[in-house]
């Protein structure tokens, strides 16, 4: 940058210059100076007027009578000649002619002045010329590699910064080793991997991971994204491949990081417009760049995917990505330890239990962690505290799963207890029925876009789901369109995103997991995908239309015996679900301990609202079972989580209606 200013400068000053040199030449030398012809000049010194010439090369300064005046004679001639012919005495009892020396500044000058105008052509010439050349290394740059190198002496994340991730952790241990100490590897014939794939949801740890073994490795570490490989020209990103490789060559030991390798390691022939594509081309050109490397060449390509089934083959064969290293979201304990990780040199009150968090955030990555820590500490600084307590975090759950608290939202007191008694349902039915999972939160707070939610808390993870779990969860979430209708007498839209959760998980075990007694173990449907596009567009149906009709006919029935068994738990329980109703209409939220204490003493015995006193110490009622229902267990209730693939574990929200 300071050298091309440089250049400017000089050009722009040579232009200044030109012109101020124009402007004496043709004004500064004229001015009160009269100019007379030689012949004029030469009568004058007949007729005795002239008292002194000066000569200057070809200039003449001629004294006249007091006054200056300047002439010019030819190239060639000479002033004394001229003046002898024409009868003039020249000496000290004439006309004093004096011949100055040759003045150098004004030699230059008139020869500058000659060439001023070949400068002047010459420097815009050079101006061009100089922002072509740029305009074109501009244009070669393309092809160059914009990989970011970080310096590996200077290690910024270690594995003592990723937490929840032990087993994708020791996978990459080994990494290192073969970077530190690869003639410890090299004296038992093993080789150093090609390459190593990081396959995880968003949020996981993948791109923490890498820097973590860059960290340890203490090697150059080249990062890039895949996106970044490909622009507008053709050929560019196979150009930019060959020179990342060519510096990770001449930098080894080294390790390439290239972020969302989906971008250009889509699976081939899959385009849209046509059979050739720029994205193949470099997808190609990475090939071959990573089976081509020699093997005492100490360079790991770690690559980072969401999509791994979008893909190509090639890519993922040994040889390639010898390791495919899968970063799952964390179990109870990897979330605590991420936790811990987190609240490092965060001032935390004795009464924050980390655990506690652990337990009311099954399917939270790392990132959504460390999002709740940072909201957690916010909302701390928000209320002038000068430690985070256990109230923030809780809060911060909330945050995070439902969105903030809309305290300013207007709602009619009618409305309001439609809510009540909606959110009550869901309690009451969760808590009563043995294979649900217990309510940990009820409010009728307005958060983001639900008027109300109620919150389930897992004591552990769950990786399978059982059919009766499945329809006790139905009822649960029925069971607040149940409510409304036993009390209040008529429906309302707001248990539209439980029936739309409701019809889903019915149809799934349907068509999915084969828990349909009427059509027995099979899967109906097959999803058509595009891999160009990443994303499913329909679904094949491989069953008739009379197999269509059953499978509704089934959905149907499932969902009909949830509503049952909601119903029958609310009828025997009515009472307390108006005790509930009162209490949540006057507190608004309750959680934790106070909701469990509550729902397990008898009905009025239960703490009043704001009394603080401590529920009777006596056995909650015993849930009655549904006389159809064979499959569900008499053994006391499981302390279970939610549905596998739920983002934030079981919860239960109501939407008003938007014109309402």
């Amino acid at each position: 940058m300071g050298s091309r200013w440089l250049r400017n400068g000089f050009i722009y000053l040579l232009i200044l210059v030109a012109v101020v040199a124009i402007v004496y030449s043709f004004f500064g030398r004229s001015a009160g100076t009269e100019r007379l012809e030689l012949s004029a000049v030469i009568a004058a010194a007949k007729d005795g007027d002239v008292s002194k010439i000066e000569v200057d090369g070809n200039n003449l300064l001629v004294t006249m009578n007091g006054q200056e005046f300047k002439s010019r004679k030819e190239e060639g001639s000479s002033i004394f000649d001229l003046l002898t012919a024409a009868g003039v005495d020249v000496g000290s009892d004439g006309v004093l002619v004096e011949v100055s020396s040759p003045s150098s500044f004004g030699n230059w000058m008139g020869l500058f002045i000659s060439f001023l105008p070949l400068i002047l052509i010459g420097g815009i010439l050079i101006f061009f010329m100089r922002q072509a050349q740029g305009s074109n290394a501009q244009a070669m740059s393309f092809g160059k590699s914009k990989a970011r190198t970080f310096d590996g002496n200077r290690p910024a994340v270690s594995f003592d910064d990723v937490a929840g991730v032990d087993e994708a952790k020791e996978e990459l241990q080994e990494v290192v080793e073969f970077l530190k100490f690869p003639e410890k590897f090299a004296a038992l014939g093993a080789r150093i991997p090609r390459g190593v794939l990081l396959l995880g949801p968003p949020g996981t740890g993948k791109t923490l991971l890498s820097r973590a073994v860059a960290g340890e490795a203490g090697v150059p570490f080249f990062s890039i994204s895949g996106s970044e490989f490909v622009e507008m020209f053709v050929g560019v990103g196979a150009s930019r491949v060959r020179d990342l490789f060519d510096q990770a060559k001449r930098n080894a030991p080294c390790i390439v990081f290239v972020d969302e390798i989906d971008a250009v390691g889509r699976m081939r022939g899959a385009g849209l417009g046509g059979s050739h594509d720029e994205r193949e081309q470099t997808l190609n050109q990475i090939l071959v760049e990573m089976d081509g490397f020699d093997t005492n060449t100490n360079v790991i390509v770690l690559a980072a995917t969401n999509r791994p089934d979008i893909l190509d083959p090639a890519l993922l064969r040994p040889g390639r990505f010898d390791r495919q290293v899968i970063l799952d979201r964390p179990d109870i304990r990897g979330r605590a330890a991420i936790l811990e990780v987190h609240a490092k040199g965060k001032p935390l009150q004795d009464d924050v239990d980390l655990m506690v968090l652990a337990k009311q955030t099954p399917g939270f990555t790392g990132a959504d962690l460390a999002n709740l820590i940072n909201e957690a500490a916010i909302l701390a600084a928000r209320r002038n505290k000068k430690k985070v307590e256990m109230d923030e975090f809780n809060e911060a759950v909330d945050r995070v799963i439902a969105g903030p608290e809309r305290k300013s939202r207007v709602i009619s007191p009618k409305e309001k207890k439609i809510i009540a008694y909606h959110e009550s349902g869901h309690t009451l039915v969760g808590w009563y029925l043995p294979n649900a999972d217990n309510p940990y939160k009820v409010s009728i707070v307005s958060r983001g876009m639900a008027a109300g939610f109620t919150r389930y808390l897992p004591d552990e993870d769950r990786h399978l789901m059982t059919r009766s779990q499945y329809q006790d969860m139905l009822a649960a979430a029925l069971a607040g369109h149940v409510a409304e209708e036993m009390m209040l007498g008529e429906m309302t839209t707001g248990p539209q995103n439980d029936i739309e959760q409701a019809t889903r998980i019915a149809r799934q075990m349907v068509t999915q997991w084969g828990m349909s007694e009427r059509l027995g173990p099979r899967a109906f449907g097959r999803k058509e995908e595009m891999i160009f596009l990443g994303r499913e567009i329909s679904e094949q149906r491989n069953y008739s239309e009379k197999v269509a009709e059953e499978i509704d006919e089934e959905v149907r029935r499932l969902i009909d015996k949830a509503y049952q068994t909601a119903k029958q738990v609310l009828t025997e329980h009515k009472e307390k679900l108006e005790e509930l109703v009162q209490f949540i209409l006057e507190e608004e939220t309750i959680e934790g301990d106070n909701l469990t204490d509550f729902l397990a003493a008898p009905v009025g015995q239960a703490p009043k609202s704001g009394s603080g006193a401590s529920p009777p110490e006596e056995p909650p009622e015993e849930p009655k079972e549904e006389p159809d229902a064979p499959e569900e267990s008499e053994s006391p209730k499981p302390q279970l989580g939610g549905e596998p693939g739920l983002a934030y574990g079981s919860q239960s929200t109501i939407k008003l209606d938007p014109d309402s």
